[in-house]
């Protein structure tokens, strides 16, 4: 699940990001507007949590964004105008200032099961399958032992079916936003996440493209 928090008090932004990263979500985090849009058009997000009440571009033009692209993104909205408040139209959930954090938090994972629900809970390839809603990896019936990050790579590779991933496109789907990442992160985890899986070889480096999930049985995507 990626969550994009948009707010533009810093301590209360960094308050709520850290707090949905502990409960191992990746969140990016934009303290505009126009941040906001910027991330929206390049990224994409499973739900927003979005405060209305931004300095220069309102918030509303963010989620009027939203709407108007078609996108599948989940809108919590934050605003301090009171339980009597305006929502805009539309928008998913709304929760008014101050709150307590397990609300958000809360909300925040009703609403990204309501995003990902229209995906395949189960994935499989090459003999390694995937249960997004449980959390569990297993090869050829043996259970792995995987990090948060080891996961989330596993399943983009496995979702995309064969085809190649870059390590960009890893990073973007997998990691939060931090320069540092784009040095050796992808290549790391990679080589742990190999190593878990053991032999034969299933993920493969294709040269100046990215990653792949190797051969072995078709995908099985199925769902239960």
């Amino acid at each position: 699940m990626r969550v994009l928090v948009v707010e533009d008090e810093e301590f209360l932004a960094d308050m709520i990001v850290s707090g949905l990263r502990r409960a191992e979500l990746t969140v990016d985090i934009a303290h505009s507007s126009r941040a906001a849009l910027d991330r929206l058009r390049r990224d994409a997000y499973d739900v927003l949590v979005l405060d209305r009440d931004l300095p220069g571009l309102h918030g509303d033009e963010v989620f009027r964004y939203v709407v108007e692209q078609g996108l599948p993104t989940r809108v919590l909205q934050l605003t301090g105008a009171g339980p009597e408040g305006r929502q805009e139209p539309g928008a998913d959930d709304r929760l008014s200032k101050p709150f307590a954090y397990e609300v958000l938090r809360d909300r925040v994972l009703a609403l990204g099961r309501r995003a990902t629900s229209d995906r395949p809970p189960v994935i499989e390839r090459a003999g390694v399958r995937v249960d997004t809603g449980r959390r569990l990896a297993v090869r050829d019936g043996r259970p792995l032992a995987l990090s948060r990050k080891e996961f989330g790579v596993l399943e983009v590779l496995l979702r995309a079916q064969g085809t190649v991933v870059s390590g960009d496109e890893l990073i973007e789907e997998v990691w939060e936003e931090h320069p540092s990442y784009r040095t050796n992160a992808v290549r790391v985890t990679l080589g742990t996440l190999r190593a878990k899986l053991g032999d034969p070889p299933v993920i493969e480096a294709v040269p100046g493209a990215g990653y792949r999930m190797g051969g072995g049985a078709e995908p099985g995507g199925g769902g239960g």
